[in-house]
């Protein structure tokens, strides 16, 4: 009887372990993804943000050159103000 018990007792504590390990495991594996789903997420919305940039660029060098043909433009004087 207690052979059996014993043998018992280290079953069900080698398979404990074993499912404690498989759960890290399977823990660490999705921990993984979803932090290079973040990566991925931030290099969309900072390619997204550079896009924007390069558009407010390209207006603002439109609104320039829009202003410039409409008046004249005099450079400031270097010196202290």
């Amino acid at each position: 009887m207690s052979e059996k018990r014993a043998i018992a007792t280290l079953t069900g504590a080698v398979l404990l372990s074993t499912l404690t390990i498989g759960a890290v495991h399977f823990q660490q594996h999705q921990e993984r993804e979803t932090m290079y789903k973040g990566v991925l997420r931030d290099d969309q919305r900072r390619q997204e943000k550079m896009r924007q940039r390069e558009e407010d660029l390209a207006n603002s060098q439109r609104k320039r050159e829009l202003y410039e043909r409409a008046q004249t433009v005099e450079r400031a004087s270097e010196g202290p103000i």
